[in-house]
């Protein structure tokens, strides 16, 4: 409201007059009968307008005080419906009406400057009588006019993510949403209303939108996944109406309208109408929630989304609701309560919506989702046993159950699972991660088919290339598997650790004691076997000050620069691998950093590292410079232990806001 009474101030100091078009053309600047001054001829006839409108002491005080300013609403509205003067002065005046009274007064002119709100029951009077008159170009498609009538779709989820998102690589195994390896991550339900923090997917109630589609593969057809070549049967219109909801439905039509044409803060005062009117109507409250889950959005607002959530419960829980609107009220609930962060409560809605329809097994399947992103993979492994047991085509619940599996460590079993659920193109199978864990699968398998799986989830748009299968992604950033200091920008930082190196070697070797527990065994899930300890100091952007006190020297050295130190997607480590290890083939999850290696103490034979199709040597005192969103693989096979320095940089085309509002990784 304040920012509303700083608008009318500005509006009292600086009024700008209204162009009006007279008869041949002319353009003559209304002016604001305030004070002083002649009478010019736009000015007698403004006079003689309101005159005919008004009467002369109404007249009089509004003009001659200035307490409202005639000119401009008389120009604009004049100018919006194309009226001319002849037939106001005869008496049409309902184009003027704005506040329903059935005149022109003092009071249309107050809602028409914006300084009074229109009446609700005058915007459903309009919203009812644009819907009734059919525009000639109407196509009356599903997805373009979704409250037609009351038997429209139902919204559904769709994709379980966003088209970006990075794969496991940090305790990939362990929890589904853990970052950056799940498959819906922390940065996507748990946006919230900021600056940075991108807005509510637009709530569109009764449709149920279309599958995305996916580039197509360039192979025969007979390659193709059965389904995908089978037309898509029409799906059924949920009915949402009771019957005494038809006997309103224009009203609610009309309300819907409104939030239709996004005019939210109007159709909350509408359905906020219509539910004082009818308090049992479940469709009533149902779009209450949807306008405020709208408004919600135009806000930026999470008071405002929790209080849609909060309606779409009151709606799903009242008396004569149709199954498919608890369907879709209850579904929506949960999307919320995911978006907020709110898992357990999304958990148990959904936990909920399965007892009331215990038959349906996309519901299920979100459920399955559901315990993943709380890191209950034990019990979405039961879910998705039971969706096999009665529904074992089902693609959506085959690349989830192949993914626990392979969290399990159950490599070969996770293979079929996740091949038969891509092959089967079923909606939410399509997805950079599953394309990721089968080939990841098959190479540790010894199986080159990894390869063909990868140049799939390319063509599909998932990976940069078939090297390059990092998912959480910037685009346009210069790729490379190796990269020299200059090309960087970092000159000064390559300097100061090769100039140091034997000083961060020292405090290095003077920690390494296994009694002191600084080194952790790698928990990526990374080694075919051997030993692989870490010692981190920087994580996310983060100090680790306990570690840094250990190493204060080496933590002082990096202390000047921000692009390694305030690198939100990368860590800063010491790394000892001991003979005898094997790390599988792996990439990282972003192309947002480059990984510096300083190599501290290396056997003269024996360790190596492979980047794409390129392998090279740790040198003592020297960085090696490489993009780990490419796939690269490291040996160990020397007879005594390997010690380097990781230091993540920012990737240098980055722009300085998108170091600073890129989510952590």
């Amino acid at each position: 409201m304040a920012p509303r009474k700083n608008f009318r101030n500005q509006a009292k100091k600086e009024v700008k007059p209204a162009a009006v078009v007279n008869k041949n053309g002319v353009k003559a600047e209304a002016t604001v009968a305030a004070s002083g001054g002649g009478f010019s001829g736009t000015k007698i006839f403004t006079w003689f307008m309101v005159l005919a409108l008004l009467g002369v002491w109404s007249s009089v005080a509004v003009v001659w005080f200035d307490l409202v300013d005639y000119d401009n609403v008389i120009a604009e509205r004049a100018k919006e419906f194309r009226f001319n003067f002849s037939e106001v002065l005869q008496g049409k005046l309902s184009a003027y009406d704005a506040d329903g009274d059935g005149d022109f007064d003092v009071e249309d002119a107050k809602v028409l400057l914006g300084l009074k709100e229109r009446p609700v029951s005058v915007l459903l009077r309009e919203a009812k009588e644009e819907s009734a008159v059919k525009e000639p170009d109407d196509s009356r498609d599903e997805a373009t006019h979704p409250y037609e009538d009351e038997n429209n779709a139902i919204d559904t989820k769709g994709e379980l993510v966003e088209k970006a998102q990075p794969q496991q690589t940090v305790e990939e195994s362990k929890q589904y949403n853990d970052q950056p390896g799940s498959l819906e991550t922390k940065e996507t339900v748990q946006l919230r209303y900021n600056a940075e923090a991108e807005s509510v997917p637009e709530p569109e109630a009764d449709v149920e939108p279309e599958v995305e589609s996916v580039p197509e593969l360039k192979e025969n057809a007979e390659d193709q996944p059965k389904d995908k070549l089978q037309e898509k049967p029409k799906k059924k219109k949920p009915k949402l109406l009771n019957k005494f909801e038809k006997t309103i439905k224009m009203e609610i039509d009309a309300a819907e309208k409104l939030r239709k044409k996004g005019k939210v803060e109007e159709a909350v005062r509408a359905f906020e109408t219509l539910v004082l009117q009818y308090p049992q109507s479940p469709r009533c409250r149902y779009g209450k929630a949807l306008a405020e889950d709208g408004l919600a959005e135009k806000m930026l607002s999470n008071d405002m989304l929790q209080k849609a959530i909060g309606t779409y419960k009151e709606a799903s829980e009242l008396p004569n609701a149709t199954p498919d609107l608890i369907k879709a009220t209850l579904k929506k609930r949960a999307e919320r309560q995911q978006f907020l962060g709110r898992m357990r409560g999304a958990l148990a809605t959904l936990e909920k919506l399965v007892q009331i329809f215990p038959e349906d097994v996309a519901l299920k399947n979100d459920l399955g989702v559901a315990h993943l992103l709380i890191g209950d993979n034990k019990g979405a492994k039961r879910i998705y046993e039971e969706v096999l047991a009665t529904a074992p085509s089902d693609g959506f619940a085959k690349v989830h159950y192949g993914f626990i599996l392979k969290s399990e460590n159950k490599i070969a079993e996770s293979i079929p699972f996740l091949r038969d659920g891509l092959e089967s193109g079923h909606p939410g199978t399509d997805d950079g991660r599953f394309y990721f864990h089968l080939g990841d699968a098959l190479q540790r398998m010894g199986d080159d088919s990894a390869y063909k799986w990868y140049e799939r989830g390319h063509l599909r748009g998932h990976f940069a290339s078939v090297w390059q299968r990092s998912l959480y992604n910037v685009d346009g950033l210069k790729a490379q598997p190796w990269w020299t200091p200059k090309d960087t920008g970092y000159m000064d930082l390559v300097k100061t650790l090769e100039r140091n190196w034997r000083i961060i070697r020292d405090e290095a070797q003077s920690v390494m004691d296994k009694t002191t527990g600084l080194f952790v065994p790698e928990e990526e899930n990374l080694r075919e076997k051997g030993e692989w300890g870490q010692f981190t100091l920087w994580q996310q952007g983060k100090k680790a000050g306990e570690a840094c006190r250990s190493v204060p020297k080496t933590c002082g050295l990096l202390e000047r620069y921000p692009e390694a130190t305030g690198c939100k997607r990368g860590q800063i480590k010491f790394s000892v691998m001991q003979p005898g290890t094997h790390v599988w083939p792996h990439t990282g999850p972003t192309n947002c950093r480059l990984r510096m290696h300083l190599g501290l103490v290396i056997p003269k034979t024996g360790c190596k590292i492979r980047c794409t199709n390129d392998t090279r040597a740790w040198e003592e005192g020297k960085v090696l410079i490489f993009d780990d969103s490419f796939e690269h693989e490291v040996w160990q096979d020397a007879d005594s232990y390997r010690l380097i320095f990781i230091v993540d940089v920012w990737h240098p085309e980055l722009t300085q806001y998108q170091r600073q509002t890129l989510s952590s990784i």
